[in-house]
């Protein structure tokens, strides 16, 4: 039976670290996710290096995120924040260019995909 994570399957902590850094990137300089950018801090370190170590644990690597906050909790981390279907469909477009720009291939990129989305759907606080 293949033991391989999604972890490994992308090529583990270098290629997390350049598709986070890539999505923080592509949210700060592109337009058209303007409104996603905007539910963040000015400084963007502090969240993209959340999302590094909450995405090796949820991928199948280190569980750094636990290991440093506790219980993921996510719903209710981000229970503050608006999140509608534009935030959700910005945060999931924005996460396929940079799983593209960093060479996540199919069909671990379309699984990702599917994930992402659920999980970025169930962020959802506010209507439409």
């Amino acid at each position: 039976m293949d033991q391989t994570t999604p972890y490994d399957t992308i090529g583990g902590e270098p290629v997390l670290a350049r598709l986070c850094d890539r999505f923080y990137g592509l949210m700060a300089e592109t337009p058209r996710f303007a409104e996603l950018r905007a539910l963040h801090p000015k400084d963007l370190q502090g969240s993209r290096d959340k999302l590094f170590m909450f995405l090796s644990g949820w991928l199948g690597g280190p569980d750094l995120f636990v290991q440093n906050f506790g219980h993921p909790r996510l719903r209710a981390r981000h229970m503050p924040f608006a999140i509608g279907t534009r935030e959700r469909d910005q945060w999931v477009a924005c996460m396929l260019l940079a799983m593209e720009e960093v060479g996540i291939a199919e069909p671990m990129r379309e699984r990702l995909l599917q994930s992402f989305f659920k999980t970025a759907d169930f962020m959802r606080n506010q209507p439409g």
